[in-house]
């Protein structure tokens, strides 16, 4: 964290917590995709961040707003003109399946009443193509903590396109991962001071939180 960069403060009334595809592919052992994140994810302790960073936020009375990427069908691109390279191999693999247990949340991660379920990205970003923005403006957040995976792509991504609205972003630097040491820290060091209004680790957002 920069002296320009400071979290906070953040009222219950204004801010949100974006979750972001909290499966067990990403965060459970057999996951189709924990492997590859293990690495940085046991380096950086991502599972107990994410785990402190929602039960403070919860605790403040801070809305939480389920991010999901699609879940994968068969054949969803066979149609589609410019499917990305991710797309495509996320759909081969099947990843984020619907109905398997991969494309479930982790079980720390339940929703609970009161949670907000955003429809489902189909890429990067959070907003484009749901209701994401709209769900922000009806409860009246200004404000976006972003955690989940992976750093480098569906949570920037998703903070890109929260600044390119006008919301305030803060990303979690520890409660989150990704494929690679080197894509963690284009995300946090490169990138990420490009449209976050913050970038702090979990013990520096639960301390603001207060």
């Amino acid at each position: 964290m920069t002296d320009a960069a400071k979290p906070g403060p953040y009222s219950a009334a204004s801010t949100g917590l974006l979750l972001v595809d909290p499966y067990n592919d990403f965060l459970s052992e057999g996951g189709k995709l924990y492997g590859r994140a293990k690495p940085v994810a046991d380096q950086v302790g991502t599972l107990a961040n994410l785990k402190k960073v929602v039960a403070t936020v919860r605790a403040a009375r801070i809305k939480v707003l389920y991010v999901p990427h699609h879940r994968s069908r068969s054949g969803d691109f066979a149609a589609w003109k410019h499917p990305s390279p991710y797309q495509l191999g996320a759909s081969r693999a099947q990843v984020f399946a619907e109905g398997s247990w991969g494309g479930q949340w982790h079980p720390d991660f339940e929703p609970l009443p009161g949670d907000v379920i955003i429809h489902e990205h189909w890429g990067g970003s959070g907003f484009a193509n749901t209701d994401l923005d709209l769900q922000l403006k009806q409860h009246g957040i200004q404000k976006v903590i972003l955690i989940g995976m992976l750093a480098n792509t569906c949570i920037e991504a998703t903070g890109r396109f929260a600044a390119e609205l006008g919301y305030h972003v803060t990303l979690v630097r520890d409660a989150t991962a990704a494929f690679s040491a080197e894509a963690m820290h284009a995300a946090h060091e490169i990138n990420g001071p490009t449209f976050a209004h913050a970038i702090v680790t979990t013990a520096e957002l639960c301390a603001a939180l207060g």
